[in-house]
């Protein structure tokens, strides 16, 4: 139990580091985003690839990422416990990589695409553990954000697709390369007679 708090108490950080870093950005008036988003193609954007999550281009920018982020993240911290780094790792990394490497032209910010990476994860691993757990977070996830699958697609302006796509894909990837072992609280003083 000692564990999932200081995990749920990391997610709880790292939201709060969001929500602070875009109130400097907003102060500086949003200079943060050219500075440390992710620009494809171009070495001086490479450093996004990690930034990127970390920058958003409005309050309700962040608003509609946070939902989202607490709910997968809960899932996250609630079952892959020792995974979170490696699965985060792939997720920023390959799926910041992808849209460096194949974006278009623009400057990408915003946490969707670890959003999208979770949800691609979250799904993805249901289907490769098979384990009550992650089929039961995968069809939560699914009921509760498969909508959200419209944003993998071009079209809305403003809107790195790229980012959704990629960070689904890199979830899934994230699924298939990164074991992560679901432990079971086991009932304590029960007869099973």
């Amino acid at each position: 139990m000692r564990a999932f708090l200081r995990r749920a108490a990391t997610l709880a950080a790292f939201v709060a580091l969001l929500w602070a870093v875009q109130v400097v950005n907003w102060i500086a008036g949003y200079g943060l985003n050219p500075a440390f988003g992710l620009i494809p193609r171009q070495l001086d954007g490479l450093d996004g690839v990690v930034a990127m999550p970390l920058m958003h281009g409005s309050f309700a920018h962040l608003m509609a990422n946070t939902p989202p982020l607490l709910v997968m993240g809960g899932l996250l911290v609630a079952t892959t416990t020792r995974a979170l780094l490696p699965v985060n790792a792939v997720v920023i990394g390959l799926g910041g990589g992808l849209v460096w490497l194949f974006g278009s032209s623009a400057i990408h910010i915003g946490a969707s695409g670890l959003v999208f990476g979770w949800f691609g994860f979250l799904v993805a691993r249901g289907f490769v553990d098979r384990s009550p757990i992650t089929l039961g977070a995968a069809l939560l996830v699914g009921v509760l954000y498969s909508s959200i699958l419209w944003g993998v697609l071009p079209g809305q302006p403003g809107v790195s697709w790229e980012a959704h796509l990629f960070g689904a894909i890199a979830g899934a990837v994230a699924a298939s390369l990164v074991r992560t072992h679901v432990h079971v609280p086991r009932l304590g003083g029960v007869d099973l007679d």
